[in-house]
């Protein structure tokens, strides 16, 4: 049995860029202001410190975050880590059709990401970066669109489960 399993994470240089250009703003302004903030109570402290916390929350989770894909002979899983706590099954008996396409991120979903389509024809996508993923379309109606960075693996591994869609059809 073909297994496919991609990990993916938010590497780009314009997120990294950008989060480093938001944190060394924030820390030079605190740090221009530190006299000021240091005479105040560890509360004035603490609120004052509130953009330098938040950015690194934000550069904590983005390191962190990654879209964990996995295909196998009971059907296809995916994970958001750390924002779903484990895999999220959709068998092949739930699956009516599934095709690896391009998207336009942006003009679809609104960015990468989680994200829903403002229009609920589009469905849901789970993607991190790039223009390439998995469309799931659900015999409930429902649609998924999970990125890859992997086309030929994932398209060959989708090849050999073809059968799994066609032995489900009513």
């Amino acid at each position: 049995m073909k297994i496919f399993l991609e990990e993916q994470k938010f590497t780009q240089p314009l997120v990294v860029v950008g989060l480093s250009i938001a944190f060394i703003v924030v820390g030079t302004s605190i740090l221009k202001e530190w006299e000021r903030i240091s005479q105040g109570s560890l509360s004035e402290i603490a609120v004052d410190c509130v953009g330098l916390i938040l950015i690194t929350l934000v550069i904590l989770l983005f390191f962190i975050l990654k879209l964990k894909t996995r295909i196998n002979e009971k059907g296809i899983y995916y994970q958001y880590y750390p924002l779903h706590r484990s895999y999220t099954l959709i068998s092949w008996k739930e699956i009516s059709n599934c095709t690896v396409r391009n998207y336009d991120a942006i003009s679809e979903y609104g960015g990468w990401g989680i994200k829903f389509s403002f229009f609920k024809k589009r469905g849901k996508s789970f993607t991190v970066k790039g223009n390439t993923g998995l469309q799931l379309e659900l015999k409930s109606g429902k649609k998924i669109l999970l990125g890859t960075q992997l086309k030929e693996d994932l398209q060959r591994t989708i090849d050999n489960y073809q059968y799994k869609l066609k032995t489900n059809e009513i």
